[in-house]
């Protein structure tokens, strides 16, 4: 299978890559910059390239879905990157907009990927819309929820393609800090599986996933009119359409 992933040249998604080259898979990587494009090359051999973009620029994102489409098709996109210490602003353009607009753009119609996965976490529990005060307010948590959202808009919007959220612990990168208690190679897995696994478990959309096995978001989550709400603003955000 053919799989691209953001945020790959460290912690979590550069995990998820050397363990799908592992098992023979071909992976494209993501850095944001040069010097992390070297690193991820290092660290992952046999990866096919790595593509370059900063997430927080709405025309480097625009560019990176030319490059992958130029690349040809992707059976799998796993939305790993993100931020959490920087400002609110950053935080909703590399965690929420960058992945809204990612999905809209890689891939044309009957060439979409037939699996998408977005990085969430438990802390989405605490978050919130916030679409009157978009793109400024977001904070880590209410990133996360929002990505449930997007996850859930995708599967009912796309019904051929396998579009699922994971919560991939508290673990020990750089994001989660050297102390956090759960262990990081199974914080990867869940990512792995649903990028490439033909177990029916795995082969479902709309759905939250934490350690391989299906967990309730949170309530907000499943407002479908909610949903709808935030994929029209993100549209007016970013200029691009969920089609």
């Amino acid at each position: 299978m053919r799989i691209f992933i953001t945020g790959s040249s460290d912690g979590l998604g550069l995990l998820a890559a050397q363990s799908l080259i592992a098992q023979g898979h071909q992976v494209v990587l993501h850095a944001r910059n040069h010097a992390r494009s070297q690193h991820a090359l290092d660290n992952a051999h046999g990866a096919d390239t790595v593509l370059i973009a900063d997430l927080a620029k709405q025309d480097e994102v625009e560019a990176l879905a030319r490059e992958v489409n130029n690349l040809g098709r992707f059976d799998a996109v796993i939305h790993n990157a993100g931020v959490y210490t920087e400002s609110h602003e950053s935080i909703f353009k590399v965690n929420c907009l960058a992945p809204y607009m990612l999905t809209c753009l890689i891939g044309t119609e009957g060439q979409k990927p037939s699996r998408l996965i977005y990085l969430s976490s438990a802390m989405h529990t605490g978050g919130r819309a916030l679409l009157n005060n978009l793109p400024y307010g977001t904070s880590y948590s209410d990133s996360k929820f929002q990505i449930v959202l997007l996850t859930k808009a995708v599967a009912r919007a796309f019904p051929d393609v396998y579009a699922n959220a994971v919560n991939p612990g508290w673990v020990p990168t750089k994001m989660g800090g050297g102390g956090a208690p759960d262990n990081l190679e199974e914080g990867a897995a869940t990512q792995v599986w649903l990028a490439t696994s033909n177990d029916a478990a795995a082969k479902v959309s709309g759905k939250y996933f934490h350690h391989r096995k299906q967990v309730r978001p949170a309530s907000g989550t499943e407002d479908t009119m909610l949903q709808d709400a935030w994929i029209k603003k993100m549209e007016a955000l970013s200029g691009v359409a969920l089609t």
